[in-house]
């Protein structure tokens, strides 16, 4: 790792059997966990981190299989299920000395807090999810030419082999692609933080991808496992979201309402980058989920 956020101390946790984080602490008072998404690492908080630091204890990992922290090879879809990942987040807080922990996560991290979320409801005091959908309910809305945009999903849910070599052999151009295909302004991810996110995730392809196909096998199942057993979020939740509703035909609040009775539905213009692109809007946010 070349770059760091100013004032946070970095460390690393083991939190599994084999999986040791890299993780980003900074600041005092009640503690908020902070989930990157994909393509990037911790980083992406950088500014909402600074922020929050100044009243809370903020602790930023890179997710396993992302960044500086582990990346298992995968047996079987449990290494990478959110439900391992989830446990990672859970035992990293604990290391760090706190059973309880608001929980805030970008992306593929947003997934990974839903099931901390669902999973460990009497830990996460306070949930946020930024620009994405619920595993089950992102896979039901995904139809027809619209499911174009996210061609990445089932690119990746394909079987081990061909789509790490394909990946593989441009990646750089891959990995790239996201970042101005998703982003609304392109100063808001500088050249040497690009770079980062580039070159972490070059090294990382067959984790990123086995992330992604447990998204398409086992984290399907146990999202429906909860659906059909009534399991809901208890804790407050925020949602903030582009309006991926009006472009693909659905109705995304109700969709985070069928998970979250107690939840506070935000849309921005802001783009899929939203903490690098407008991180007081976001800091605002979740100051607000704070409170509540």
């Amino acid at each position: 790792m070349t770059i760091s956020i100013p004032g946070f101390d970095y460390r690393r946790v083991t939190v599994a059997d084999g999986v040791a984080l890299n993780v980003a602490v900074g600041g005092s008072g009640r503690p908020v966990v902070l989930l990157h998404g994909f393509p990037q690492t911790h980083l992406m908080w950088r500014h909402v981190a600074a922020d929050l630091a100044s009243d809370h204890t903020v602790i930023c990992p890179d997710l396993r299989g992302y960044g500086a922290s582990d990346k298992p090879p995968a047996h079987g879809e449990d290494t990478y299920a959110k439900r391992a990942m989830a446990a990672d987040v859970v035992a990293l807080a604990r290391a760090l000395g706190h059973e309880r922990f608001a929980l805030a996560g970008h992306d593929r991290g947003a997934l990974v807090a839903v099931r901390a979320g669902l999973d460990h409801p009497d830990t996460v005091t306070h949930l946020a999810s930024l620009d994405v959908l619920p595993t089950l309910d992102m896979w039901d809305v995904l139809h027809g030419a619209s499911a174009a945009v996210a061609f990445h999903l089932y690119l990746m849910a394909q079987p081990p082999g061909l789509p790490e070599r394909m990946i593989s052999a441009s990646a750089d151009a891959f990995f790239g692609y996201f970042l101005d295909a998703w982003g609304t302004d392109p100063a808001a991810i500088p050249a040497e933080v690009r770079a980062e996110y580039l070159r972490a995730s070059r090294e990382a392809v067959d984790s990123i991808v086995a992330d992604y196909r447990a998204s398409a096998g086992i984290d399907v199942a146990h999202d429906r496992a909860d659906r059909d057993a009534g399991r809901r979020l208890a804790m407050p939740v925020t949602v903030i979201q582009q309006d991926w509703g009006a472009a693909l035909g659905y109705d995304a609040q109700a969709v985070w309402r069928a998970w979250a009775p107690d939840l506070e539905h935000r849309t921005t213009t802001a783009g899929h980058f939203m903490a690098e692109a407008a991180p007081a809007e976001i800091s605002e946010a979740l100051r607000a989920l704070l409170k509540r």
